[in-house]
């Protein structure tokens, strides 16, 4: 089973907080953002573009109330929640960033996996690590079931709740 993993750390590595210098060859979230703004034609607006930096730098989910405390600690201004929410329905809709169901929180996306693959959450209840991962024999087995049940799905993500390797061995 082949697997690619994230992590909390990998996640900060890759932001670029705004108003610096990009590199020559830009990678992560923001990079990706920018790639399919410009192959789509459409507006990576500051709100977005910041939305999606400090999820990056946070490097670990964040609820909507958090972001807006967030944004307005970088720019001095508390952003209406619309703003916050309008700007989160982008960056999901073009799968930049993750929603968390059991926590109510996004998190980036820096993985590069397909838009249409299951992605599975591995949450560490103790310390609040989430680790992203894929597999190609989870694709392959969720596509079965979903054939056979004529099912057509619209997302495919699941959560794992437990312990990571580090709070299961303290």
């Amino acid at each position: 089973m082949a697997t690619m993993t994230i992590s909390r750390e990998a996640r900060r590595k890759t932001a670029r907080p705004s108003g610096k210098a990009p590199a020559q060859r830009q990678s992560g979230p923001l990079a990706a953002a920018q790639e399919l703004c410009r192959n789509k034609g459409i507006a990576l607006t500051e709100s977005r573009r910041r939305v999606l930096e400090i999820l990056a730098a946070e490097g670990r989910p964040l609820g909507a109330y958090e972001m807006i405390e967030r944004v307005g600690q970088a720019t001095g201004k508390r952003p209406a929640p619309i703003s916050i929410y309008r700007a989160l329905d982008f960056l999901l809709e073009n799968a930049l960033i993750h929603r968390l169901a059991s926590r109510n929180a996004y998190l980036a996306c820096g993985h590069g996996h397909g838009h249409a693959d299951p992605v599975v959450f591995l949450i560490c209840e103790i310390c609040g690590e989430v680790v992203e991962a894929t597999s190609q024999a989870l694709t392959g087995d969720l596509a079965a079931l979903t054939e056979k049940s004529h099912f057509s799905p619209r997302a495919r993500v699941m959560e794992i709740a437990g312990r990571c390797r580090v709070c299961a061995t303290a």
